[in-house]
C-alpha cells in the first residue's frame, strides 16, 4: 500500500498493454453500436511520455482504418465519433450539424488526415486537420492553434 501511495504522490504511473488482436479491433469497429473515443489523459503538451493516441486517436481511425484499410466508410466512422456518442450520453444538441445544436466542427482533408505520434515520439500532432471549432469558436484555424478555450464540462444530460 505504501508503494502505491508513493507512486501516486510522485505523479502516478501508466502502462501500454498490447493485448488485443488487430483482427478483433477491425471486427469490433464494424459493429453498428461501437463508438470511437480516446481514453488519453489530459496532460501538458510536450511533457511526459503519453500514449501516442493522446495526440491522434481520431486521425488514426480516419487515416488508417477508413482510408488505408477500408474497414469502414468515412460517413460511418464520423457517426461513430460524433452523433452516436452524443446520443448515447444524452447530449441531444451535440454531434450533429443542425440548427439549434452547438457548433463543434472539425474540417479535415480525408485524403491527408493521419496520426503521426509513435510510442518513441508521442508528442506529434496529426496532419490533415485544417479547422476545429468548439462551441462555434475556432480553436484551430488554418492548422494553427488559436489559444481559444471555449470548451466546457458536459454532464450526462446537460449541454
Amino acid at each position: 500500500m505504501a508503494l502505491a501511495v508513493e507512486i501516486q504522490t510522485n505523479g502516478g504511473a501508466s502502462a501500454v498493454w498490447h493485448v488485443v488482436d488487430e483482427a478483433d479491433v477491425r471486427r469490433i469497429m464494424r459493429h453498428p453500436w461501437t463508438m470511437f473515443s480516446s481514453d488519453g489523459a489530459i496532460g501538458v503538451l510536450g511533457q511526459g511520455h503519453p500514449h501516442p493516441r493522446n495526440y491522434g486517436a481520431f486521425a488514426r481511425v480516419l487515416g488508417r482504418y477508413v482510408r488505408e484499410e477500408e474497414v469502414l466508410p468515412l460517413e460511418e466512422a464520423i457517426r461513430k465519433m460524433t452523433s452516436l456518442p452524443a446520443w448515447r450520453i444524452g447530449q441531444r444538441q451535440r454531434g450533429r450539424l443542425e440548427a439549434g445544436c452547438y457548433a463543434d466542427i472539425t474540417v479535415f482533408d480525408p485524403d491527408q488526415v493521419r496520426d503521426r505520434a509513435t510510442y518513441d515520439d508521442p508528442h506529434q500532432f496529426s496532419i490533415g486537420v485544417v479547422h476545429v471549432l468548439v462551441n462555434g469558436v475556432p480553436v484551430l484555424a488554418q492548422r494553427s492553434l488559436t489559444g481559444a478555450k471555449p470548451g466546457r464540462v458536459l454532464t450526462l444530460t446537460g449541454g
